[in-house]
């Protein structure tokens, strides 16, 4: 039987699909593709704008009348559960606080359908095993060429325009020592990048060590031959012990960081807990102990208390201090969230507006940051290979094709390279 895990939404919900994957590639089921075509579908759904939800409702609607059968969980699954049931009579959801029990489901399918029940009989006789937010822990992964290493789920802020916290609930963490062990396991498979995940990652231990004490651990125990990536870093947690962490060799120059708003204005309305002092605290210190990393955000368009000056600081900030990229997106208004009946937001075409010119900037600063790369020499993870050529990421995050490539070169093995032209990477032999 051919099963696809579809997936909406943050890295951790890779991370989470791919160990479902895993978890049915171990009991002989075939791992697809969504273009491939399957006899159940996973869909591993998002709340954080109502976008996503139409996205997710579409997909589901389409696999539903593809599919014998269609399994829906993740977030939106947990807000939305009987409105998502109703989309069709051979879908099961199954909400997030029990979406760990899933990589239990691949098992409860092979036994029941080795004894002729069939796939929706099987689904709806699922019961739930006992099981935690860290019991996602692949082994293998069938849609990434590096792995993911869950540390952190949950999130203890109360942003007013996100309804994720209602949804994922308080932050916990994985054990510092089940983390190595884990990070160890995944090495030892042959990765050669691990990313960190996690709801709100930056808030892993906040109340110990951190995030960096973590990391300061885990790095001495992994090869040298070994890269870290992480996922986004809310800047609230971001402290001089976590900047230490990174200043190493073995974490790539790659940094995500959710400000939303440079305005103190907004991010105060917005319950955000930090202001632009500490961000551009955080910039520099990343710039300062990695050369040029590559430096993305995200940004919300329109959110309350955003006048025609708010939205002008914000964007001149963000064109002021070079971010690679921008991840654009118009205000949402959640129900639930502190912010859904707020007054004071924009219209939405000036909303629309404002995340059209903020794109158009991203465009213009990612062009002016490959530029800047040309003629460096840059680790790439290979991913796929196609007409003779291999194509993968950089450290820091560029998408290339190589040229003359090592014959011996394996998908998810890591090579060296000069940028010779945006998107272009000669390797070193």
């Amino acid at each position: 039987m051919r099963i696809c895990v579809y997936t909406l939404g943050c890295r951790l919900n890779q991370c989470e699909s791919e160990a479902l994957a895993d978890s049915f590639a171990r009991e002989g089921f075939d791992v697809v593709r969504e273009e491939e075509g399957a006899e159940l579908y996973i869909v591993n759904t998002c709340t954080v704008t109502a976008k996503a939800e139409q996205k997710a409702r579409r997909m589901i609607r389409l696999f539903s009348s593809r599919a014998q059968a269609v399994v829906v969980t993740g977030c939106y699954a947990q807000m939305a559960q009987q409105e998502l049931e109703s989309l069709g009579s051979n879908i099961m959801v199954v909400p997030l606080v029990k979406k760990a029990s899933l990589l239990k489901l691949a098992g409860h399918l092979r036994a029941a359908m080795s004894c002729t029940v069939d796939l929706v009989s099987a689904l709806r006789s699922f019961v739930e095993p006992d099981s935690t937010v860290f019991d996602y822990s692949a082994g293998s992964f069938s849609y990434h060429s590096r792995a993911y290493l869950k540390v952190q789920d949950g999130c203890d802020n109360n942003c007013g325009y996100c309804r994720v916290h209602i949804a994922r609930g308080p932050s916990v963490s994985l054990g510092r020592d089940e983390v190595i062990r884990r990070a160890l396991e995944l090495e030892a498979a042959g990765f050669s990048e691990i990313v960190l995940t996690g709801v709100n990652l930056t808030m892993y231990d906040h109340e110990g060590e951190g995030l960096g004490g973590m990391m300061l651990d885990l790095i001495p125990r992994l090869s040298p031959s070994t890269r870290l990536r992480l996922s986004s870093m809310e800047p609230d947690h971001i402290d001089s012990r976590l900047i230490e962490a990174v200043s190493s060799s073995a974490v790539h120059p790659h940094f995500h960081i959710p400000l939303q708003s440079a305005s103190d204005r907004v991010l105060a309305r917005s319950s955000r807990n930090y202001d632009r002092k500490h961000l551009e605290w955080v910039l520099d210190s990343l710039r300062r102990v990695k050369d040029d990393p590559f430096l993305a955000c995200d940004v919300i368009a329109g959110l309350p208390a955003e006048g025609e000056e708010e939205f002008r600081i914000t964007y001149s900030f963000l064109k002021d201090h070079g971010f690679a990229a921008l991840h654009v997106f118009p205000f949402s208004p959640r129900p639930g969230t502190a912010l859904y009946g707020a007054r004071d937001r924009c219209e939405e075409r000036v909303r629309d507006e404002r995340a059209a010119r903020l794109r158009k900037l991203s465009d213009e600063l990612g062009a002016v940051y490959q530029a800047r790369q040309t003629g460096r020499t840059l680790e790439v993870l290979l991913e796929s290979r196609r007409n003779g050529l291999w194509r993968g990421t950089t450290g820091n995050y560029l998408k290339v094709e190589v040229e003359e490539a090592p014959a011996f070169c394996t998908r998810g093995q890591i090579i060296s390279g000069v940028l010779t032209a945006p998107g272009r990477l000669s390797a070193l032999r």
